[in-house]
């Protein structure tokens, strides 16, 4: 069973996201982040195996997050799903040590997403 803790300021979309990984057995969502001070306090908490993070939230964005997450060195690997996903973002996040980018628009991608995560690869997609 793999853990996953949604990290978005949004309600419907991690409502939305929570719907989506309950179609695969295998994926538990163990915690839900409303900004990105709460998804570094969530993950040091719940230990998940996999965050998926958004990259604009309020008192800290998804790659701040990620770097203070990474810190702790769990080698967590985190997904930043954001709405508005640019060549600047994605090498933003690669920079910042993220395994992955994607558009919220193109959410039918995720589970290959989250798939090619958990065998230790990356997955960068605009």
């Amino acid at each position: 069973m793999t853990r996953i803790l949604i990290a978005d300021d949004s309600t419907s979309v991690r409502c939305g996201l929570r719907t989506l990984l309950g179609l695969n057995s295998d994926w538990q969502v163990c915690g839900e982040a409303v900004d990105g001070v709460d998804a570094v306090e969530k993950a040091h908490q719940l230990a998940p195996d996999l965050i998926l993070m958004d990259f604009s939230m309020p008192q800290m964005d998804g790659v701040q997050a990620a770097q203070e997450i990474a810190k702790s060195g769990t080698g967590i690997p985190i997904l930043l799903v954001t709405l508005n996903i640019s060549r600047e973002i994605m090498e933003l996040a690669r920079n910042a040590g993220l395994r992955g980018a994607m558009s919220k628009s193109e959410i039918s991608k995720l589970p290959y997403a989250i798939k090619a995560l958990q065998r230790g690869e990356t997955f960068f997609y605009a």
